[in-house]
């Protein structure tokens, strides 16, 4: 029995569940959109990659149907989109290499369907005015995922800095151990995922402006395929910022507890808390999409743009306003 099919029977009976496709599905990121479309209530009709390691898909149905060409996943989507219209796809998930974004994205629009694109949602800014532009043709959308701004502790802070005009003086540090692999892969090449600030960083510095308003400056202290370290001067906030994907520049404490994985925020010096809550942000952001209050390409452009501007920025001696970390 054909996944569109199989659905299309549970649609009848349940017609607010949506039917949904996959891009870039034998990925890393790609088992949270998995969840997170199981966890909606929702079904998956088909799915792409070119690799063909993607037996998780079992564990979500016996139904849905695979390509390891982008070609024939996309003819597959166009039959669906002239067939009967409990079979047609009403999302595509997209979780390919952050360079092939926007394109997939289009692809989406084009067979009548909504994007739901992993972060970044494109690594220049100029893409987005392109993808602007296709969504007013077509009438759908692209949304992205910007799980930090659905954390309930990060919402919580947020309500409470509402009240207050104060300039804080934040701290960002997340450092990510990541192997030699990370460097052979498309993750290691800034043209294709921006580089260290774009593809680990892109969401701490969404959340910072949702926090504390727009960029008024930027300086960056230092850039290298493994790390990158900077100040940003925002509306209501002073940041310092750190990242990297180097296991020797975890803290002391850290390699002591065998972690492999460090991420701090502080605000004039207090710890704000967030480790706890990080393994549902994914389907905390499809259910606010699914219920019309989704992020859009208007969402995700400061950071894209911030991001941008780090990678072309000019590197600036270190001063006293660079990350502690980075002075040592």
């Amino acid at each position: 029995m054909g996944a569109g099919i199989a659905c299309a029977k549970i649609n009848k009976k349940e017609p607010r569940l949506k039917n949904f496709a996959v891009i870039g599905v034998g990925g890393y990121i790609a088992p949270r959109h998995l969840r997170a479309i199981k966890d909606t209530g929702n079904c998956i009709v088909a799915a792409t990659d070119p690799k063909d390691s993607v037996g998780v898909l079992d564990q979500y149905s016996y139904d849905i149907k695979f390509f390891s060409e982008i070609e024939r996943f996309d003819r597959h989507l166009e039959k669906l989109r002239r067939g009967p219209e409990a079979d047609h796809v009403h999302y595509v998930s997209v979780c390919s290499p952050n360079y092939l974004h926007d394109a997939h994205c289009r692809l989406a629009l084009r067979v009548g369907a909504d994007a739901i694109c992993e972060k970044p949602l494109v690594i220049n800014p100029w893409n987005l005015d392109a993808l602007e532009e296709i969504e007013a043709e077509t009438k759908r959308r692209v949304f992205t995922v910007l799980q930090l701004r659905v954390h309930p502790s990060l919402m919580q802070l947020r309500e409470s800095l509402q009240t207050s005009t104060a300039t804080h003086d934040v701290e960002l540090t997340y450092i990510t151990s990541r192997g030699p692999w990370y460097q052979v892969s498309w993750k290691g090449d800034p043209e294709k995922s921006g580089g260290v600030a774009t593809n680990i960083g892109i969401h701490f510095f969404d959340l910072l402006m949702w926090l504390f308003g727009s960029v008024n400056g930027v300086r960056v202290y230092h850039s290298d395929h493994e790390r990158m370290s900077g100040f940003i001067e925002l509306e209501r906030a002073r940041v310092r910022w750190f990242l990297s994907v180097d296991k020797n520049d975890l803290p002391e404490q850290a390699k002591e507890n065998n972690k492999t994985t460090y991420r701090s925020i502080t605000v004039d010096g207090r710890e704000i808390e967030f480790s706890e809550g990080f393994t549902d942000l994914h389907t905390k952001v499809y259910e606010e999409t699914l219920a019309g209050r989704g992020f859009g390409i208007a969402d995700a452009r400061p950071s894209v743009q911030l991001t941008h501007d780090i990678r072309k920025a000019e590197i600036s001696p270190v001063d006293a306003l660079a990350h502690p970390l980075l002075k040592k």
